[in-house]
Formats: C-alpha cells, sequence, structure tokens
C-alpha cells in the first residue's frame, strides 16, 4: 500500500474548558522534517508533538499547527501594584499646588497600565500535553488516510506504466533473435558483391554471425529489467514505506533499458527502448511523492 508525501489533516476537539485546534500539512521531503508551532504557554509540549509524528510520517517535510484556547474564565488573574497606584495617586495630588483642581479618579489612574499585573493561572502540563496529543493524533490519522488515498490513485497509475514497460519489453525480446539472422543475410549480400562469387565461406559467415550476436547479446538486460518489473508490482503492495527502495528499483531499471539500447544495433528495438524510457521516468515522476 503506497502512501503520498502530501498529505492535509485536522482535528479539533473541547476538553476541559480549553478548546484544541491541531493541523498538519506536508510537502514532499527526502527525509522526516517536522516543524511545530503551539503557543508559546504550551511549548512544553513540542517534543511530544515531535515523538508522536514520527509514529505516523517517516518521510516528508510536515508542518504542525496546535492552537489552544480557554473556553471556560480567562485563565489569567489582574492584581494591582499598590505601591506603584500610590506613588501616581501622590504624584497627580501635588499638581494643586498650581491651583489645578484636584479630580483624581479612578479613570485617571486607570489609564497607568504598569499598576496591573496580569498573570496566568498554572496549568497542569500533564493534562494539557494529554489534550493536546490527543487531538493530534486524531489529525494524525486524518493526515494518514488522505495520503493513503492519494497513494492508491499513485498505485494505479504506475501499474499502468509497469504494465506498457513490460509490454515494449516483451516486443524486444520477440524482435531480437530477428536482428541476427538479418545481419547475416546482410553479411552474406555483402561479401558476395565483393567477391562476385557464390562460393561463400560459410564457416566465416557463422564466426561474424557469432562475434555480432555476441555484442549485440541483451538476454541478461532482458532477464533483469523483467525481475524489476515483477519485484517493483510486489513491493508496492507492501505496508511498510518504501519511497527511497522504488527510487533504487527504478535507477537500477534505467540502466538496464540503457544499456540495451547501446548494444542492441536496430531501429525497432531503438524505437522500443524510447518507449520504454518514457514509461520509466513516468514512474519515477510518481515515486518521488511517495512516502
Amino acid at each position: 500500500m503506497l502512501k503520498s508525501m502530501t498529505g492535509f489533516g485536522r482535528a479539533e476537539k473541547l476538553i476541559d474548558g480549553f478548546e484544541v485546534k491541531v493541523n498538519l500539512k506536508s510537502v514532499n521531503h527526502r527525509y522526516m522534517d517536522a516543524s511545530i508551532r503551539v503557543p508559546k504557554y504550551y511549548s512544553f509540549v513540542e517534543d511530544k508533538i515531535r515523538q508522536a509524528a514520527t509514529k505516523y510520517i517517516s518521510r516528508g517535510k510536515v508542518e504542525i499547527f496546535v492552537s489552544v484556547e480557554r473556553t471556560e474564565g480567562s485563565g489569567k488573574t489582574v492584581t494591582i501594584d499598590s505601591e506603584t497606584a500610590q506613588n501616581y495617586i501622590n504624584a497627580l495630588k501635588s499638581l494643586t499646588q498650581f491651583g489645578i483642581e484636584d479630580d483624581v479618579k479612578i479613570s485617571t489612574i486607570s489609564q497607568y497600565h504598569d499598576i496591573f499585573k496580569i498573570e496566568s493561572d498554572e496549568d497542569d502540563e500533564e493534562r494539557i500535553t494529554a489534550m493536546i496529543i490527543e487531538v493530534f493524533s486524531e489529525a494524525a490519522e486524518d493526515f494518514v488516510n488522505m495520503r493513503i488515498n492519494e497513494g492508491k490513485n499513485m498505485e494505479v497509475d504506475i501499474l499502468s506504466h509497469l504494465d506498457c514497460l513490460a509490454d515494449n519489453l516483451a516486443e524486444v525480446e520477440k524482435r531480437y533473435p530477428a536482428i541476427v539472422a538479418e545481419y547475416r543475410g546482410r553479411l552474406e549480400k555483402k561479401i558476395s558483391e565483393v567477391l562476385e562469387d557464390k562460393n561463400i565461406d560459410e564457416t566465416r559467415i557463422i564466426t561474424e554471425a557469432a562475434i555480432f550476436a555476441e555484442k549485440t547479446d541483451i538476454g541478461e538486460e532482458t532477464v533483469r529489467l523483467s525481475s524489476h518489473i515483477k519485484e517493483f508490482k510486489k513491493m508496492i503492495c507492501t505496508d511498510e514505506p518504501i519511497g527511497k527502495k522504488l527510487d533504487f528499483m527504478i535507477q537500477e531499471m534505467n540502466r538496464e533499458t540503457n544499456t540495451m539500447g547501446s548494444k542492441a544495433n536496430d531501429v525497432e528495438i531503438a524505437k522500443l527502448i524510447v518507449n520504454m524510457k518514457s514509461e520509466i521516468e513516468k514512474i519515477r515522476e510518481q515515486i518521488q511523492n511517495i512516502e
């Protein structure tokens, strides 16, 4: 089962007076690279999220956004700095020496914000962590399901290209035996024209044909490529992350195809090789997005 490296997931939940929201999104990356954003008051949960993420994601550049808001109470306590407030009052009252009316009121003093102390209530880190991880897990499940669905579409496309590749390979194998026979015919004709004699040395023809056959033999390459195609199909049916393995396999398939193209001295096979390389390239483009 293939998984795409691109995906999106989200979850939100009301728990114990908190509203927790988690969003995940990812794009292609050679390794697992997680970027986590949490409110600064809850930065202590970042490492736990990173650890939890590795259970769901093995490859991809992932961005994780966490929002935590209280729904019951502000979570903050406001107190007065009495000494600072009294200093302001005394200073304002001293202005009466300039003949200014003493009209100091609460509304006047409240403009001086440094007389207020705002303190956040202490939250239980374990409780907050458990809440966030719970919502993260739901978002991650949603995220993975999207990756799986995209992977299914990719699998169908890859299998179709593998079948086309196998069909072209079968045509190459079918065409190859005729190459040596055609070469022998051309060789006999050429020697006959040069010697202007029909009594041609059959041993020489056989030897030359054998040398040609050895130079153009693509039997090993066709066998290996056929094996790679079968193995590739098996690999994409496994549940483990296989993007890196498939990338290596496609390199091997491309190498065998290039070797066939360089050895087989034939126009028809050359056309088939071009088709095969095109199918391999289409597969390569897809596996760049596989976890």
